[in-house]
């Protein structure tokens, strides 16, 4: 009953303005993130301020306790992340009652990706893949131990280093990241409809992913939801388009694809359906080649294996962005974007590659996770301390963002003024623990206490903590001794 008149609220509060109306949705956030965390809550959302209002970066856990928000000692802190509770479907709820991003067709957008803790030297961590790293040289991507988290956030419009993450699932070595996304992302509009965001007769939820993930089989596994699927294809991939209409008295099987249609640069292809050619003042000239009702030749083998019936037709539009230049004197190349709505017109295209766009704002999200707020920083050995840590931080991002109008602009003296309503989260921050001192004290005095004995000097550890082997590499030893045997 608190979390749906803690929704109400954001309701009931919406279209207030000023100072005031800001200050009470984010008190009202605030109480919601206490009363949500179980086992030691308090040590929990203080440590969440200090993580907040600290000036500089969050190097290690154990600098929070000595901010003065946080007033328990650094063996509480780890104490709490290690034994502590965050009950995460109800600070789920509560992140999808947040405002969401006002976009002028009324459509919410919604980007998914993977960001990466990594782990490289925690050989008694559990639940460890190997997380795909970019070097900074060509062909330099290197495999890591880690653990990898899949985010969805919200998209705002325009350029901007705002994004509003919605929910956080840490990816399992044997976890399937197609069936696991889709998952995510049907409790994540579900969440958004209970909350008031989407109802029946608005249109169809965005949800954007960039390469490595299929968009085909996603828009299948989503096909009972009010979402549109767009994703960014690899230039190595063919798809079919629709077969021609069969002949008065054409004998034989019906024909299920038509011409094959390579994304390879120098490759032949038909037609388009439609080209349209828009005006920017970061690219130049973007011009977007669409053809109708695309889809993959799908093959039972993968993730198709074992599938009921036969194999569907997921049809789409496929899309081909170029642009005359890029930031930095890059050399342009093309964009293969899939959507999945077939019949998608000039004007849906242009929408489709621009709200794609606006999905690099995540990597500024990521970044001001693990740089400012220190979200990869602990070193935890247990994999729920770090969901624990996870939601405490996405928790601390939400009242940023709820903070961003109340800010004051705090910056430095090299530093440009940012318009109101425009300072990035880096500016909110600094400025957060001015409206802290506004809000209510929500956490009880610390008791006093004195730390434990600890081991005796010189003894041992005589219960060494066991050794994991990391993501695949279990099964295919264990698949490789049995067959031995």
């Amino acid at each position: 009953m608190a979390v749906v008149a803690f929704i109400m609220s954001w309701h009931e509060e919406r279209d207030g303005h000023g100072a005031a109306g800001g200050r009470g949705r984010l008190a009202g956030f605030r109480r919601e993130l206490y009363l949500l965390l179980g086992l030691r809550r308090d040590v929990l959302f203080e440590a969440c301020d200090a993580a907040l209002c600290k000036p500089g970066r969050v190097l290690m856990l154990a600098e929070l306790c000595l901010e003065p928000e946080c007033r328990r000692g650094h063996g509480g802190l780890y104490d709490a992340l290690n034994c502590g509770e965050v009950r995460v479907a109800r600070l789920r709820r509560a992140l999808s009652g947040l405002p969401l991003p006002a976009w002028p067709d009324g459509r919410i957008r919604l980007a998914v990706d993977v960001s990466n803790w990594l782990r490289p030297d925690a050989a008694t961590s559990p639940d460890r893949s190997f997380c795909h790293c970019y070097g900074r040289g060509k062909s330099s991507a290197q495999m890591i131990p880690g653990w990898p988290y899949s985010l969805v956030a919200a998209l705002e419009r325009g350029r901007t280093s705002w994004t509003l993450p919605l929910d956080a699932v840490r990816l399992r070595p044997d976890d399937d990241l197609a069936a696991v996304t889709a998952a995510q992302v049907r409790d994540v509009v579900t969440r958004l409809a209970a909350a008031g965001h989407w109802k029946d007769g608005d249109p169809d939820i965005m949800v954007i992913f960039d390469a490595g993930y299929e968009p085909a089989r996603l828009a299948w596994l989503l096909r009972d939801l009010p979402v549109q699927v767009t994703g960014r294809l690899g230039t190595n991939r063919v798809f079919r388009l629709p077969p021609p209409p069969r002949r008065p008295g054409q004998m034989g099987r019906p024909v299920k694809h038509g011409a094959e249609l390579p994304l390879a640069a120098d490759a032949a292809r038909p037609e388009p359906d439609a080209v349209t050619t828009t005006v920017t003042s970061r690219y130049g000239a973007a011009a977007a080649l669409s053809w109708n009702r695309a889809h993959p030749k799908l093959k039972a083998r993968g993730a198709w294996e074992g599938h009921q019936g036969a194999l569907p037709v997921i049809e789409g539009t496929l899309i081909r962005l170029t642009v005359d230049h890029l930031p930095h004197d890059r050399a342009p190349k093309p964009v293969w974007l899939w959507t999945s709505r077939p019949d998608a017109g000039p004007a849906e295209a242009d929408l489709c590659w621009q709200a794609f766009l606006r999905r690099f704002d995540l990597e500024h999200t990521f970044r001001f996770l693990k740089q400012a707020l220190g979200w990869t920083r602990p070193k935890l050995r247990d994999p729920a301390a770090a969901d624990r840590w996870t939601w405490l931080v996405l928790a601390a991002f939400a009242q940023l963002w709820l903070a961003r109008r109340l800010a004051a602009d705090e910056r430095l003296p090299w530093q440009q003024p940012c318009l109101p309503g425009r300072l990035t989260p880096a500016r909110v921050r600094r400025g957060f623990r001015a409206i802290h001192r506004t809000m209510p004290v929500l956490t009880a005095a610390p008791k006093p206490g004195k730390p434990g004995p600890g081991r005796p000097p010189g003894a041992k550890n005589r219960r060494p903590a066991t050794r994991h082997d990391v993501g695949k590499a279990a099964r295919e030893l264990e698949t490789s001794s049995s067959a031995a045997g």
